[in-house]
């Protein structure tokens, strides 16, 4: 039986086209599009997570942003900021981290959250969470895992995304531009929202240990390190059936991220601002390391 993922602290994160990828010894390494300063993390250090700003596929979107959670508990950021949603200087005692398309969201030690940016839908109202063991966000609406398993959001809810209430024994979330998964502590995966893709395709999946979702696809790492994959697939960034030997995930829009347990990384999917070229990335942190 898998445990609630506690504090989860990524070490690779993909945003709409750009890859982030924490090394060893807390510095960061970026790769992809820069337009809003989103890759200009080479004077970060003590860095214990990552996240990206995701974004869906309009053609009048792409603008981003990274967001590390440094040892002490404070967090930097940089790149996109129109909607305020890098002002993260004040915050204190923050455990976790996510990056939604133009809003953060920060886990405080005593189970509350904070949130900045954008709240046209409602997705940075998390004054009201308590108990949260870790977030996920989506373009438009924000996750929380309890520490009981159950799950709660907020946000836009269009295509039932947030409908989250009744799902029990969940040990880690996600959330991706119109839908969101959980992992059940059987291994198994759960999912509501937008399914024009086939994205929410998960019933069958079995021993999964790890979950990312991008856009309009989702992801998931099994025990015996291969990886599996549902959903939008145009620009290949589902074809992960090869990989193997992967230690944790991260989906952009549309690319697919993957640690290997030598700490370096793969990647599949779209590649036009280069965030697909992860050759040079190595020494990334493994999960739990």
């Amino acid at each position: 039986m898998l445990k609630v993922n506690r504090w989860p602290k990524n070490t690779i994160a993909a945003g709409r086209r750009h890859t982030v990828g924490l090394k060893s010894d807390g510095t960061v390494t970026a790769v992809g599009d820069n337009k809003f300063g989103q890759c200009d993390v080479s004077g970060w250090h003590d860095i214990v997570a990552v996240a990206a700003g995701n974004v869906h596929m309009a053609t009048n979107t792409g603008n981003a942003h990274t967001i590390g959670l440094k040892s002490d508990s404070t967090v930097a950021a940089l790149g996109w900021n129109k909607h305020d949603q890098c002002d993260v200087n004040e915050w204190r005692d923050i455990v976790a981290i996510a990056a939604g398309w133009r809003h953060t969201i920060g886990l405080k030690s005593d189970g509350s959250a904070v949130a900045v940016g954008r709240n046209n839908e409602g997705e940075c109202n998390v004054n009201g969470y308590h108990d949260i063991v870790a977030v996920a966000a989506g373009d438009w609406h924000t996750i929380g895992l309890k520490l009981d398993g159950t799950v709660t959001a907020v946000g836009n809810n269009r295509y039932r995304q947030c409908n989250v209430s009744d799902w029990r024994d969940i040990v880690a979330v996600a959330a991706g531009y119109l839908h969101t998964i959980g992992l059940k502590s059987d291994g198994t995966v759960t999912a509501v929202g937008l399914n024009k893709h086939e994205q929410c395709d998960v019933n069958g999946w079995r021993g999964i240990v790890a979950i990312a979702v991008g856009s309009n696809h989702t992801i998931g790492l099994k025990s015996d390190g291969t990886v599996v994959a549902v959903g939008w697939n145009e620009y290949g960034q589902c074809n992960v059936s090869d990989w193997c030997d992967i230690v944790a995930i991260a989906a952009g829009c549309t690319h697919t991220v993957g640690l290997k347990s030598d700490g370096t990384v793969v990647a599949v999917g779209d590649n036009e601002y280069g965030q697909c070229d992860v050759r040079g990335f190595s020494g990334i942190k493994l999960p739990g390391n």
